[in-house]
């Protein structure tokens, strides 16, 4: 059985609508599965048939949709690659929406990831007002901290968006809690340090980022980020950690000229199966 507890989550105020989808999947004794894509990837119309092929059969638990950005540090190879093939085709910000509100409009709970300078560009008070029309339930802002983020915490209060934040391994217990507080809905922990990308092993430090998150702040729940590339490695993510969460892997199942989405869609459906299986026997 695993350490995680599943009846932690009592404090509804800060799990926002995204948390209470975690403590939903906690509830099941299971971790939740996260998928992320960028949205204009291979185009912005496929790219809303991958978001929605996410929610198929037995399907994720949240839609993380990406929005590309000319200098997107955090991301790997992947990630990077589908991003500068979207930005040269047209892809804009306001495309997030549209994708939101297709994955809303399955039943799905959507959530956008995006850089901080996007949502400066296009106005924090309108992103989050747009994002909220469009039933996006909060942003996860990877290069924004909370003591810099006034202006976001006002916006997402106004709009009662979750906010997701991000810790990692050489974070300090003292950030590590601060971190925390700041957020609502859950905490995204990153695995590694460095880029996103697919990884042969889960990272060792997975678990202890994920204890350190849980001893800072038992309310919020924790998941766990970078490297997740099949149904084993989400089994084993899933002992530990409340949200499992996957990206690159799931692009690769995109090839980048659109030319076989049906076949495309079938590999991401079938990849979505392993994976949503694996956070399912995690803690048997």
């Amino acid at each position: 059985m695993s350490s995680v507890a599943t009846n932690r989550f009592t404090d509804e105020s800060r799990l926002g609508i995204s948390g209470k989808v975690l403590a939903a999947c906690a509830a099941q004794n299971r971790a939740a599965l996260i998928a992320y894509l960028p949205v204009g990837y291979p185009s912005v119309d496929q790219s809303l048939e991958a978001f929605r092929a996410l929610t198929d059969g037995v399907g994720v638990d949240l839609v993380e949709i990406g929005i590309p950005y000319s200098d997107p540090v955090l991301d790997g190879i992947v990630i990077q690659h589908a991003t500068t093939k979207a930005l040269s085709r047209g892809v804009r910000t306001r495309d997030a929406f549209r994708a939101a509100r297709a994955v809303a409009e399955r039943g799905c709970t959507p959530l956008v990831m995006t850089y901080w300078n996007l949502i400066e560009q296009y106005g924090p008070d309108e992103f989050a007002r747009d994002l909220k029309e469009a039933g996006g339930a909060g942003v996860i802002t990877p290069d924004l901290t909370p003591d810099e983020a006034g202006v976001w915490r006002a916006a997402t209060d106004k709009y009662e968006l979750d906010r997701i934040f991000l810790v990692a391994p050489s974070s300090t217990d003292d950030r590590i809690a601060s971190t925390m507080a700041a957020c609502r809905g859950w905490v995204y922990a990153t695995s590694v340090m460095g880029v996103t990308g697919t990884r042969t092993t889960t990272s060792s430090a997975a678990p202890v980022i994920a204890s350190r998150a849980r001893a800072a702040d038992h309310q919020l729940p924790v998941g766990i980020g970078l490297g997740v590339s099949n149904g084993d490695q989400a089994a084993e993510v899933a002992k530990y950690a409340d949200a499992v969460i996957v990206g690159s892997a799931l692009l690769r199942c995109l090839d980048s000229d659109g030319a076989d989405m049906p076949g495309d869609l079938d590999r991401l459906r079938a990849l979505v199966d392993e994976l949503a299986d694996g956070v399912r026997r995690g803690r048997a």
